[in-house]
């Protein structure tokens, strides 16, 4: 994510960049060729002196990166999760307020042309809703590794759910009450307090459930492991995959293909009314193109100070559910909220 986000930085005339920051020395874009790399941020923060910092580190990290640019002066991008625990997301958000700066969370689903399309449907039909997602990835090699190092400090759940709870909570507005959660270790490559397999239940004030799947590594089915569906008694809405894609392929992980609309209503003679629509999302855009729209929005926020309270908030709140999965996973017990 770093490597996209600094080529989208690159490719707009809005930004320029002042400089890269990571422990070690890796291999970049010829793009980014050009560039420093410094190998501490808050040393790197103090000799630059940027306008904006755009945090993509692990997610342990995030807190204390925002706070410290926040008090350096700095906008803020940084990548979901917002943090590993509430509390730490919401000195984040107070930091930002503190500071009158601006603060974009990398939802990136919230710039695709098609899920704000999904949206739009699923909030047509009206609710109560029930929300059916998930996004299991079988793994190997560098991704194998990269998914072993996030399951250091948070689990698939948490760090994958935070978007597809974000679309819930989008398309239904309601207040989540309850969550539940469950969790199964399958690897013996990670710790034993981890779980590489996980599943959440989310329940809404006014009725809305979903449930969101996740699970990493080498032993992971590719059978169904990309189902996005939201339902509601006038229908439904959902992304039918190309039967011939790949859950280790990043841009399967934001492209829809088809978002076929089901309506329930029936006629005298029991049967539907309508037909079901499939909307073919012809040209949608790519992994990267996705990161340059999510930059080119950072650049409107911050020149024309769009207000971003229901942003933060939502981030805090998609991360307060997963976060309470987690705590169900561990438990046992369901939480409330």
């Amino acid at each position: 994510m770093g490597r996209s986000h600094a080529l989208a930085y690159h490719n707009n005339p809005g930004f320029e960049i002042v400089g890269l920051v990571n422990r070690s020395k890796p291999v970049l874009a010829p793009e980014l060729g050009g560039y420093a790399i410094h190998p501490d941020f808050e040393t790197a923060l103090k000799e630059l002196k940027p306008d904006l910092c755009s945090i993509c580190t692990y997610s342990d990290s995030h807190a204390d990166y925002a706070v410290m640019a926040f008090k350096a002066g700095c906008d803020v991008f940084i990548e979901k999760p917002l943090a590993t625990t509430v509390a730490d997301a919401e000195r984040v958000v107070a930091a930002a307020k503190k500071a009158g700066k601006k603060l974009v969370v990398g939802y990136i689903l919230r710039h695709h042309p098609s899920w704000i399309r999904l949206i739009a449907e699923a909030r047509k039909l009206g609710g109560p809703y029930v929300f059916r997602m998930n996004l299991n990835q079988q793994s190997s090699g560098p991704t194998w590794m990269t998914h072993k190092s996030l399951m250091e400090t948070t689990p698939p759940i948490v760090d994958c759910g935070v978007h597809y709870v974000d679309v819930m909570c989008q398309i239904t507005d309601a207040k989540p009450v309850e969550v539940r959660g469950m969790g199964l270790r399958l690897s013996n490559e990670i710790a034993a307090d981890m779980y590489n397999y996980g599943h959440l239940q989310v329940l809404y004030e006014d009725g809305s459930l979903g449930w969101y799947e996740a699970g990493w590594g080498p032993m992971i089915s590719e059978t169904a492991f990309f189902v996005k569906d939201v339902m509601s008694p006038n229908g439904s809405v959902s992304i039918v995959m190309d039967p011939n894609a790949k859950s280790d392929d990043i841009d399967t992980h934001t492209k829809t293909a088809v978002i076929r609309i089901h309506k329930a209503e029936t006629g005298a003679d029991g049967k539907f009314v309508h037909k079901d629509e499939d909307l073919t999302m012809a040209g949608e855009p790519g992994h990267q193109e996705l990161c340059d729209f999510e930059q080119a929005y950072v650049l409107k926020a911050i020149r024309e100070d769009i207000d971003l309270e229901r942003h933060m908030n939502d981030a805090v709140q998609s991360l307060r559910i997963c976060l309470a999965a987690d705590e169900s996973v561990r438990s046992g017990l369901p939480v409330k909220l």
